[in-house]
């Protein structure tokens, strides 16, 4: 599939903030255990300062379209990379736990900021035919981010010995003042000046750019979707009895997101891995093929997208999550199955999240919204995706030690049996559709 050259340079530069987003909510993954160590914390307090940086992510995501909506995406994306910069350098140079926990905090602002305003960005300015392959580089950027921070965890841990967990959150800071650099570059959204500002001149010129075949189409079915829609935006009107079928299909993606546990092994990988036996060594190295393993399956994600649909590949991500979580808990019943196999189920995993949920999450909530309404949507998207993770990493810890890993990954299995149930009999394909001619069939299927 053919790809507009400047789209695509637009897409990449605004899916650099799923990068950061990435490598943000992985680096702690190698700092965990020596900030538990340093600061001499107990579980619960070990597990706030690790979840802390995803309750700013739960601020970020809820307020996050705020901004986005009165200033305009571009904008948004500027302070979101400073909020990364700022967070890096502060998180790493913290003299105590409470300034390390203000410094991740504010990262997590920006990690929940960025899952609002990049995929909706990306999604308002690519072509009908792209738009999935296009949404989807924010993820493909975020699992390369996830590897990327392993990667630069086990070297850091290898290189340095003294404090080397400083070191590793430290280094975000330049990947940020990049990021930062080249949002400068990119234009407002066209969808946002029609819909917030009424500058059909400048979005006409920004659409001739993106998609010169689709220009007048998207002109004219974006006015006759404002005129529709004139209501008072915020957050009430998401749950307005017009929309708040289109509200609850991101809310309930968002929720099955975060209840596979993917956060708890993306976050606790090295602990989770030595819970088995494996080598505190081994375990760090173990989380190297998990990013690998992430990266690899969210290129097919991506590949496929595009070609047989957001269901789909829920489907296939569906049905990989219930045999691989399932196969997690049995091997650490003490089973037949032995647990040396660990990381290879762990492995199936990740691919089953990348390919599925992971590849479609930030697409779908991008498509289903009207252009007024977008921004909040996404937020409480974004919102309930955030809390469970927050609260799922924090609580993880403490289960771990008390009920045991079989009991937790049970309870995920269980989940995604639902997620399997909703995507067969709730979710729309939204697939090779223009958001305009997305918002009419679903108004029309809920009439």
């Amino acid at each position: 599939m053919n790809i507009n050259k400047y789209v695509l340079f637009l897409s990449l530069v605004a899916a650099l903030g799923g990068f950061l987003f990435g490598f943000d909510t992985a680096v702690i993954s190698g700092a965990e255990r020596a900030i538990q160590q340093v600061w001499n914390l107990s579980d619960w307090s070990h597990g706030l300062a690790v979840a802390i940086a995803l309750y700013g992510t739960v601020i970020g995501a809820l307020f996050g379209g705020i901004p986005a909506d009165k200033y305009g995406r571009k904008k948004s994306l500027i302070w979101i990379g400073i909020l990364f910069f700022v967070s890096a350098l502060g998180s790493a140079v913290a003299p105590d736990v409470y300034s390390f926990m203000f410094f991740r905090f504010i990262g997590g602002l920006g990690v929940g900021a960025s899952s609002v305003v990049a995929p909706m960005y990306i999604s308002e300015i690519s072509p009908a035919k792209n738009r999935g392959q296009l949404v989807a580089l924010y993820q493909f950027n975020l699992v390369f981010g996830i590897l990327v921070a392993y990667f630069s965890n086990y070297l850091i841990d290898m290189a340095i010995s003294v404090e080397s967990w400083r070191w590793m959150l430290g280094v975000e800071a330049i990947p940020a003042l990049i990021y930062t650099a080249l949002v400068f570059k990119v234009p407002q959204s066209p969808r946002w000046l029609i819909a917030k500002k009424d500058d059909f001149v400048e979005a006409e010129r920004i659409l001739t750019r993106t998609d010169p075949d689709g220009v007048k189409e998207a002109i004219r079915m974006a006015l006759e979707e404002k005129q529709q829609n004139r209501l008072k935006v915020g957050y009430s009107a998401l749950f307005n009895s017009k929309y708040l079928h289109i509200t609850l299909l991101a809310i309930v993606i968002a929720m099955f997101n975060q209840l596979s546990g993917i956060n708890a092994i993306i976050y606790f990988a090295p602990r989770i891995f030595e819970m088995a036996g494996i080598s505190a060594e081994g375990a760090l190295l173990s989380t190297v093929g998990i990013g690998a393993i992430n990266l690899v399956a969210t290129m097919l994600g991506l590949y496929l997208i595009d070609r047989i649909g957001r269901k789909k590949l829920m489907y296939m991500g569906s049905v990989g999550y219930i045999i691989s979580l399932s196969l997690i808990a049995y091997s650490f019943s003490g089973g037949q199955i032995s647990v040396s196999l660990l990381p290879i189920f762990v492995f199936m995993f990740i691919a089953s999240h990348a390919i599925g949920q992971g590849a479609v999450i930030w697409v779908f909530i991008s498509e289903v919204f009207p252009n007024e309404l977008r921004a909040y949507g996404q937020s409480i998207g974004c919102f309930t995706h955030w809390i469970l993770a927050a609260v799922i990493a924090n609580v993880f810890p403490f289960f771990a030690n008390q009920i045991g890993p079989v009991s937790i990954f049970g309870f995920f299995a269980v989940m995604m049996v639902l997620q399997l149930i909703w995507v067969a009999t709730k979710m729309p394909e939204t697939k090779g559709r223009s958001l305009e001619e997305i918002q009419q069939d679903l108004m029309k299927s809920h009439d």
